[in-house]
C-alpha cells in the first residue's frame, strides 16, 4: 500500500482535484477514498485493465513562490489522486465500468467539486 511504484515511460497521466465540501475534511472522505482506490488497482491492475499505479495528496496549505510565476492564487482544502496507465482509453474504459463508478460516487458525495485531466509524459528522469 506504500510501496514505491516505476512509471514506465509513455504512461499517460491522470490528475483529479477532488475539492472537499465546505465543513468536510480528509478523515470524512478517507474509507471512500480508499475503498475506490482498492477497487481501481485490484480490478484493472492488469494487462487488460492498463492501471499501473497512483498516489493520493492532500493539499498541505503552501504555494510556492519560487515555483509560482504572476499568480495571486490560494487554494481551497482539496486532494489530488494522480494515476498512471498503460493508455488513456483504458482509464476511460475502467472508469465507465459500473464498479468504479459506484465507489467514485461514494467520494463525490464529500465533494463540492471534482475535475480530471490527462497528460501524455514528455520526460523522466532521475539524478545520475
Amino acid at each position: 500500500m506504500f510501496t514505491p511504484i516505476t512509471i514506465p515511460f509513455g504512461a499517460a497521466m491522470l490528475y483529479n482535484v477532488v475539492k472537499l465540501k465546505e465543513g468536510v475534511n480528509v478523515e470524512d472522505v478517507e474509507l471512500a477514498l480508499g475503498e475506490m482506490c482498492n477497487v481501481v488497482k485490484n480490478t484493472y491492475g492488469d494487462e487488460a485493465g492498463g492501471f499501473i499505479g497512483g498516489q493520493v495528496f492532500k493539499y498541505a496549505g503552501f504555494i510556492s513562490e519560487e515555483g509560482s510565476v504572476a499568480s495571486s492564487k490560494k487554494a481551497d482544502e482539496h486532494l489530488v489522486i494522480i494515476t498512471y496507465w498503460k493508455s488513456f482509453e483504458q482509464h476511460e474504459k475502467s472508469h465507465a465500468d459500473h464498479i468504479f463508478k459506484e465507489k467514485f460516487e461514494a467520494v463525490a458525495e464529500f465533494c463540492s467539486e471534482t475535475f480530471e485531466t490527462g497528460y501524455e509524459m514528455l520526460w523522466q528522469g532521475v539524478p545520475e
